[in-house]
C-alpha cells in the first residue's frame, strides 16, 4: 500500500513538473514575441533623443513627451476625463500643447479620441503616408497600426530613428506612457505616418 502510494505520489509530481516545464516554456515564447510596449513592467527610460538638428516643432514635441514620460499621468487626464482608450487623445493631447492642434474631422474639436479618424484628420489635410511607399518617418510623425495588432488600433509618437527602425513613445501602451521600439518595414500592423508638418 505504501509502494503504491509513493509510485502514485511520484507520478503526479512528474506531471506536474512537466505541465509547469510546458506552461513555462509557452509563457516565455508568447513574452519573447509580445512587444515591448505592451509588458507591464517594461520601464525602459525616454531616450537621449539629440535635439540640435531638430525643427522647433520636433523639439516641443519631444520635450513634452519626456515631460509625460516621465509625470505617467492617467488617461484621463488626456481624454477631458472621459475614461476610454486613450493612445489617440494622447497623440491629440501632445499636438495641440505643442502649438500645433489637430482637428477633429467629425466635430472640429482638437481631440481625437480614434486612430481611424485620427487616419482620417491626416488624410483630409494631406499629411498621412500609407507604410510601405518608401516614406521614411522623422521625430514627431504619428505610427498608425491597424487591428492586426495583437491590442488592435493603435497609435504613437516617433522620437528618433535609426535605419528602418523607429523608437516611439506612445500613450495607453499597458494603461501607461510608454518607449517603443518599431521596425515599420516589416510589422505588418503599421498602416502608415502622420507627417508632422506639410511636405
Amino acid at each position: 500500500m505504501t509502494t503504491t502510494l509513493g509510485r502514485t505520489r511520484r507520478r503526479t509530481l512528474a506531471w506536474v513538473a512537466a505541465i509547469t516545464a510546458v506552461l513555462a516554456v509557452a509563457l516565455a515564447g508568447i513574452l519573447w514575441l509580445v512587444p515591448s510596449r505592451y509588458l507591464p513592467w517594461d520601464t525602459t527610460p525616454f531616450p537621449d533623443v539629440d535635439r540640435t538638428a531638430l525643427s522647433a516643432e520636433q523639439v516641443a514635441v519631444v520635450d513634452l513627451l519626456e515631460a509625460e514620460h516621465d509625470a505617467q499621468r492617467p488617461g484621463t487626464f488626456y481624454s477631458e476625463g472621459v475614461d476610454q482608450a486613450w493612445c489617440a487623445n494622447f497623440v491629440s493631447w501632445i499636438m495641440r500643447e505643442a502649438g500645433m492642434p489637430l482637428s477633429n474631422p467629425n466635430s472640429g474639436h482638437w481631440r481625437i479620441p480614434g486612430v481611424y479618424t485620427l487616419q482620417e484628420y491626416y488624410e483630409s489635410v494631406g499629411r498621412f503616408e500609407a507604410a510601405g511607399t518608401g516614406y521614411r518617418p522623422v521625430v514627431g510623425d504619428v505610427v498608425l497600426y491597424d487591428n492586426t495588432s495583437w491590442v488592435g488600433q493603435h497609435t504613437n509618437v516617433v522620437v528618433a530613428v535609426d535605419g528602418d527602425t523607429a523608437t516611439t513613445v506612445g500613450g495607453n501602451e499597458m494603461g501607461r506612457i510608454r518607449v517603443h521600439t518599431v521596425d515599420w518595414a516589416t510589422d505588418s500592423a503599421v498602416v502608415g505616418f502622420g507627417r508632422l508638418s506639410a511636405a
